[in-house]
């Protein structure tokens, strides 16, 4: 029987949450290193959840990291892309604090994603497991495509000009509705992703490459080799005609194609089997619950919830974070005392921060109010009155706790 099988058929049985910290326990055994998930629900990004990568990110992963003590961390990352800038403030909080950093890809870290793997000192996948092109995508006139794209379109267009000694008539309404800032904007997006990848590698993935072991064998790597090779895979990374989409799935044999170094993880079955069991947890407590952003340890978690309202109800978005004040579901997992409800009035676009405490009211939180009583929002707006009662309902379902 599959794992996934064996899950499932344990039914409303399967505590998840006491199951999912027995796997990262075991990980961060196996590894003797301590251990943090960053994963997001890539599903619920179709259904309007934040999913991407933002600045919303680097408070609950510095809540996580203050729980941990060691030299050395893996961070198993699931993530469909999101801020190049907010990227590097993670991998800064993860270097700042350890000697070590490693990533653990079980499923896939596109884009952004893919560019934070690049500043680990070591990368863990499987074969079945995908990074992704790292070309900048750049929105131009409501339409998302690719600045390398962009940019080679504008320069195909100045080479027939130059070939014709005249400009196509036909290129002359889109060439107007091109400023030169978006042309910057474009050439700045590209070189940002590439010199992080390309510093990245050269002074974490290849700081202990010091002897070469496939040419010159034996013969000492130097700092200008090293900074050589990082450029070489950041430009095939980058290379949009390479790989024709910005979703390709790029796997273990297409990066050690362009000369990047991966440790396939299916070599030690042990590790490999509690890695893929806590990914197959992680993705049932996405397909079952209204979480769209994990944020956790062995030991603690912040859970980020998606509650989908009715038709044309923006989406809701409760966050869960880890106990401050101590308390336990069982020993050494903390319960949520309180969940933040991002909530959008449907009418007049005003956005309210909701604080929902569980069982125990809790000190208000900076810029938040209190979750309503009566589950009744009027708008200080617009005055349309709302009923969050399916809110509460859910916040009760996923915490097992009441909302008070």
């Amino acid at each position: 029987m599959g794992i996934y099988s064996e899950y499932l058929d344990q039914g409303p049985g399967l505590d998840l949450l006491a199951e999912r910290k027995k796997q990262l326990g075991r990980i961060s055994q196996l590894r003797n290193r301590d251990i943090l998930v960053y994963a997001a629900d890539t599903n619920k990004g179709r259904q309007g959840a934040p999913v991407a990568i933002d600045n919303s990110d680097l408070l609950p992963i510095k809540d996580q990291l203050s729980n941990l003590s060691g030299t050395a961390i893996d961070v198993l990352l699931e993530t469909g892309g999101g801020s190049g800038e907010t990227t590097e403030d993670i991998v800064r909080l993860l270097h700042d604090k350890y000697e070590s950093v490693a990533f653990i890809i079980p499923g896939m870290a596109k884009s952004a994603g893919t560019i934070m793997a690049m500043a680990g000192d070591e990368i863990l996948m499987e074969p079945a497991s995908s990074l992704g092109p790292i070309d900048a995508q750049i929105q131009w006139e409501g339409k998302v495509f690719s600045a390398e794209a962009f940019l080679k379109g504008l320069q195909g267009i100045k080479n027939e000009v130059a070939a014709a000694n005249s400009l196509n008539r036909a290129y002359i309404p889109i060439l107007q509705r091109i400023s030169p800032g978006e042309i910057q904007h474009a050439e700045n997006a590209l070189s940002f992703a590439k010199e992080l990848v390309t510093d990245w590698l050269k002074v974490r993935k290849f700081k202990n490459w010091t002897v070469h072991r496939t040419h010159d064998i034996g013969s000492t790597v130097t700092s200008e080799q090293k900074e050589m090779r990082a450029k070489e895979i950041a430009d095939k990374l980058c290379d949009h005609s390479k790989w024709k989409s910005h979703g390709r799935s790029i796997k273990i044999v297409d990066l050690k194609e362009i000369g990047l170094e991966i440790f396939d993880y299916t070599h030690n079955s042990e590790l490999a089997d509690a890695i893929r069991r806590y990914h197959i947890l992680m993705q049932i407590t996405f397909d079952n619950t209204g979480i769209y952003k994990l944020f956790e340890t062995s030991t603690s978690q912040i859970q980020r919830f998606f509650i989908q309202g009715p038709v044309g109800f923006p989406g809701l978005t409760p966050q869960l974070p880890s106990v401050p004040n101590g308390g336990t579901s069982q020993p050494g997992i903390p319960v949520p005392t309180s969940a933040i409800v991002q909530f959008q009035c449907p009418k007049c676009r005003k956005m309210y921060k909701l604080q929902a405490d569980f069982d125990v009211q809790q000190p208000l939180q900076p810029e938040t109010e209190r979750f309503p009583s009566n589950n009744v929002l009027i708008c200080q707006q617009c005055k349309t009155t709302h009923n969050l009662s399916p809110i509460r309902m859910q916040l009760e379902l996923q915490s097992k706790k009441r909302v008070i």
